[in-house]
């Protein structure tokens, strides 16, 4: 390596508190000099290792430099291959755009045409309400308590923290906030409201364009739909003709254990967006799905500069030969997943004073503490200093997020957890806790 290009051993954080925004995040949950990525391990300046249960909050479902596209991506550099090409056709697309339909679209049976956005997973939200306002010549749209769709105006307008709501420094508009499933407790189904808004001419609601949601909702806590509800709603908003926009930035690519979160469901959406890992190694890349009916742009009415990073089209076409070519990575996802819900059952059992919940589906679970949402951070700031790390979500950072590679070994995974369960174990005797009866959540979905 380069002189010039060697990285820093400097283990402190300083120059980043002194010269970069207020706005950072992630960096104060972890305040650490990542270096390295290998698979689900992540290495500090200093050498140490920590086990990844964080995934780039999704980014990185494949893991960090996965072997599998590692070589394409550094093959296709060597030859000087097109890297910033706009909407211009190249190889790196076209070979992409190919495997997306042989692997994906024709073995579920889809007919949907894709577009390609600003690079992340907030441009193609924007793309795809613009779209379906478009197309209906309606202006409303229906999103749902503790959804998250993005930052920039049009999605965050979809979005329901306060926390991100509030950063707009304007009013949000055009979107109306709905219950999502479960939210009025489990007897209650939230539709029935939305359908009698609907049926009702003077309700005040405006007939939406379309409806967005999460098949299981990420940054609003870990909280997955019942199959029944999407099917529903995909039937209302059939019957209404509303659009239907299923958000798979986070829950698709494989993390509910199907490729898309709302193929469980049985459903087909109008309208898809993915982002995150759809890139397969965390370089930047966001896509709409739509029906081909609903095509109705002209040439350059979406525009953006880099909507065609083709290191990510050469890594994402890798990523779909190497392991949706069949339904082996499937059934591993799924083994996977019944691990993670046991034993999540099983710590929430043995720490029973917390009252601690279990919720998710795939590899995409929470660890929930409605009684004290303190905790999580706790345990989160206790599994760092043994080597782990993991993140918290929720509309009051009550969940403790457990977002690891699909890749990840069974070995791994009972590492992590046994980390996850001594760190409860260190919160629990740093606050004297004694024990009682737990409480466990009943939207487990292994």
């Amino acid at each position: 390596m380069s002189k010039n290009f060697a990285p820093s051993n400097d283990a402190s954080i300083e120059i980043f508190e002194r010269l970069e925004s207020e706005v950072r995040g992630y960096i104060r949950s972890f305040p650490i000099v990542f270096d390295r990525g290998i698979g689900t391990t992540l290495i500090d300046v200093e050498g140490r290792e920590y086990l990844d249960f964080f995934a780039g909050a999704g980014a990185l479902n494949y893991g960090h430099n996965n072997p599998a596209f590692k070589k394409p991506l550094l093959d296709y550099i060597q030859r000087d291959g097109i890297i910033h090409g706009l909407d211009l056709a190249t190889s790196a697309k076209k070979a992409f755009i190919e495997a997306f339909e042989r692997y994906i679209l024709k073995p579920r049976g889809l007919n949907y045409k894709l577009q390609f956005t600003g690079p992340t997973g907030t441009n193609a939200v924007e793309a795809a309400l613009k779209l379906a306002r478009q197309v209906t010549k309606r202006s409303n749209v229906v999103a749902f308590t503790n959804g998250f769709h993005g930052v920039s105006a049009g999605a965050l307008a979809a979005t329901g923290n306060k926390k991100y709501r509030s950063a707009a420094g304007f009013g949000l508009a055009h979107v109306t906030a709905l219950p999502y499933d479960g939210y009025l407790g489990p007897s209650v189904d939230t539709l029935d409201y939305f359908e009698k808004l609907l049926n009702d001419p003077s309700s005040g609601l405006d007939k939406p364009a379309a409806v967005i949601l999460e098949a299981i909702q990420g940054e609003g806590g870990i909280r997955p739909a019942s199959l029944e509800w999407l099917q529903r709603l995909r039937d209302i908003t059939k019957r209404h003709e509303i659009l239907l926009i299923l958000d798979e930035i986070q829950a698709g690519i494989g993390r509910s254990g199907k490729f898309f979160a709302f193929e469980a469901a049985g459903i087909v959406p109008d309208i898809v967006t993915l982002s995150k890992s759809i890139s397969a190694v965390g370089t930047p890349m966001a896509l709409v799905l739509l029906k081909p009916e609903l095509d109705i742009w002209s040439p350059g009415a979406h525009s953006g500069t880099y909507r065609g990073n083709n290191l990510a089209f050469v890594a994402a076409r890798a990523a779909l030969e190497t392991y949706w070519a069949d339904s082996k990575f499937e059934d591993e996802i799924a083994a996977k997943s019944a691990i993670l819900a046991d034993e999540l059952k099983s710590i929430a059992n043995d720490f029973p004073n917390f009252e601690l919940t279990v919720r998710g589906r795939g590899l995409m679970y929470g660890l929930v503490s409605e009684k004290d949402p303190s905790l999580p951070g706790k345990i989160q700031a206790e599994a760092l200093r043994r080597g782990l790390v993991i993140e918290t979500c929720g509309g009051r950072g009550e969940v403790l997020k457990f977002l690891v590679a699909l890749i990840i070994t069974e070995d791994d995974l009972r590492r992590g957890l046994s980390i996850v369960r001594e760190s409860i174990g260190a919160v629990q005797a740093s606050l004297g806790k004694g024990s009682a009866k737990a409480t466990l959540g009943t939207e487990v979905d292994a």
